[in-house]
């Protein structure tokens, strides 16, 4: 009988830096060496170079980069270790999204992902040429397959593999989130190993990339499909377990219990929390600050940003008009209070009043309207970004995604900044967080919860003055921008015809708002980012 032992490494890598995630593989290895004598360690896709480098892997030192990385993983394997890693590999003119073996510091076989992603986040076809070949190796009597990522969701590469003589199959993956997504990975490999007669090892990446959060999760399935390994999302980890042949088989054990899969709402938490923390910290920020309005938006970006970063680097700013509420004022205190971090109150009104004498002319003869409602949120835009540039921190904007669907924002002014927590986040949805996180420890006052939303840019203003319930709002918004239905199909499922014209008005018109806005954490099957690429000027109508 042969047994592997196996470690999933569960890794956060760096895009782009080939030296740091060199040298996290070696740290891994040496304590895999530790446990083990003959570990096979498998790792995410892309290791090496992180996931997804985009036109980096267009820059004519990533072959050099690379073989420097594969050069030192070979000279520092001294002992018996599989290391199992992915990387991008040129041969001649082609590019491929590799995986290879290595042992003994050789590298003993290698393979090409054969399914390129085009869709969604995903344009792999820019830059890869598909591989076409299986690839089998015998690890210490054991015949492994591998696939890379897109492979298992395809029926091709693995059955290719099985029937090149694999009797596990190891698949390395950079698979961002979004809800929902856990169950769909189990299902899916499940009914990979029941087809092929094949355990699955699927190992993902963990960690946030710009606007990509990787959850984790890595598993392991038996050949009738039955889960035998799951580990944690969200957080980075090695996971034993072990592959035994016998008989012509290969049966998949672990020691430890699968984890069990989070509850929908504390998995989109944790996804917000852990998009927020890789984006500030990998890209060196010392902190962030946000204007405070005392509404729910910018009180759970707050929420999120002390889980994330700690109270001591948030810093929250009031900053009161003449229509701003006193309940507005107290509720936003109360809460830095809550959370134990910096807060300010800096008045826009002299700021205000500056800027409409400069303009007074220009304005003379016409009446108000929103350009005065715009000019407060701009005012406070503008002080938001000084205190980010004196101070080195990274201004959170708290726009959700109902709000920037419909251009409910400003630019230059509730849009300026770097980040933007709820940018996928549904208004429906930042009630529902609000109540859970709540729910663990109270961070968000009630009163904030339970007042109609406004954004106090007028008197008596509130949000569904100008929009329709937000339930309906973020109904029609799932289907046409999520789900790609027309305005006719929509209207079809019985929402009111008027507002449902309105609404995809709306997302059409404000496409220009969208393309200036901050990145923000991707939670769902479409955001508004990477994924979804519309023209802003466009005579398309909607209709049918």
């Amino acid at each position: 009988m042969s047994t592997l032992n196996l470690l999933m490494a569960q890794m956060n890598t760096l895009v782009g830096d080939f030296e740091a995630n060199t040298d996290r593989v070696i740290e891994i290895m040496r304590r895999a060496e530790e446990e083990h004598s003959s570990p096979v360690i498998v790792f995410p896709e892309l290791t090496l170079s992180g996931y997804p480098p985009e036109d980096l892997l267009l820059r004519p030192s990533v072959e050099l980069r690379v073989a420097r990385s594969l050069r030192r993983l070979c000279e520092a394997m001294q002992g018996d270790a599989w290391l199992v890693l992915g990387f991008p590999r040129r041969e001649g003119i082609a590019l491929y999204n590799a995986a290879a073996v290595l042992h003994r510091g050789e590298i003993v076989a290698e393979y090409h992902k054969q399914c390129l992603p085009n869709y969604q986040v995903f344009d792999e076809v820019r830059y890869f040429q598909p591989g076409s070949q299986p690839c089998v190796v015998d690890i210490q009597g054991v015949p492994v397959g591998l696939t890379i990522c897109e492979d298992i969701w395809e029926t091709g590469p693995v059955r290719q593999a099985a029937e090149a003589g694999a009797e596990l199959i190891l698949n390395l993956n950079s698979s961002p989130y979004h809800r929902g997504k856990r169950v769909e990975r189990w299902e899916l490999v499940a009914e990979r190993a029941r087809s092929s007669h094949c355990p699955i090892v699927y190992v993902n990446q963990v960690g946030g990339q710009d606007e990509l959060v990787f959850d984790g999760g890595s598993f392991a399935v038996g050949a009738n499909g039955a889960l035998r390994a799951a580990t944690p999302n969200f957080v980075e980890g090695e996971f034993w377990l072990q592959a035994s042949r016998d008989s012509d088989a290969v049966v998949l054990h672990c020691e430890e219990p699968p984890a069990e899969p989070l509850d929908e709402l504390e998995a989109t938490w944790r996804a917000l929390v852990l998009g927020l923390r890789d984006y500030v910290n990998k890209n060196r920020f010392r902190g962030v600050v946000l204007g405070l309005s005392g509404g729910i938006d910018s009180a759970l970006t707050l929420a999120v940003a002390v889980e994330a970063l700690g109270p001591e680097r948030v810093e929250a700013v009031m900053m009161p008009f003449r229509y701003t509420s006193s309940m507005s004022v107290e509720d936003a205190a109360e809460q830095s209070r809550m959370l134990g971090v910096k807060h300010s109150v800096i008045s826009i009104e002299s700021a205000y009043e500056a800027f409409m004498d400069g303009l007074s002319e220009e304005f003379a003869g016409t009446e108000v309207d929103t350009t005065e409602q715009n000019l407060q949120a701009r005012c406070r835009g503008v002080f938001l970004m000084s205190i980010s540039n004196k101070k080195g921190l990274l201004v959170l904007t708290t726009g959700n995604k109902s709000e920037l669907a419909v251009g409910y924002s400003t630019l230059y002014g509730d849009m300026a900044g770097g980040f933007d927590v709820l940018k996928d986040v549904p208004k429906t949805l930042v009630f529902e967080l609000a109540r859970y996180r709540n729910r663990l420890s109270p961070c968000v006052p009630q009163r904030v919860i339970d007042r109609p939303p406004s954004a106090e840019l007028a008197p008596d203003q509130k949000d569904e003055d100008n929009l329709p319930p937000y339930p309906v709002l973020d109904r029609i918004l799932e289907l046409y921008v999520e789900q790609d239905y027309s305005a006719a199909a929509i209207i079809a499922t019985g929402l009111d015809a008027e507002q449902v014209h309105k609404v995809i008005r709306l997302v059409d018109l404000n496409e220009y708002k969208r393309r200036q806005a901050p990145i923000g954490v991707r939670i769902s099957r479409r955001g508004f980012g990477r994924d979804r690429r519309y023209p802003i000027t466009s005579g398309w109508t909607p209709g049918e």
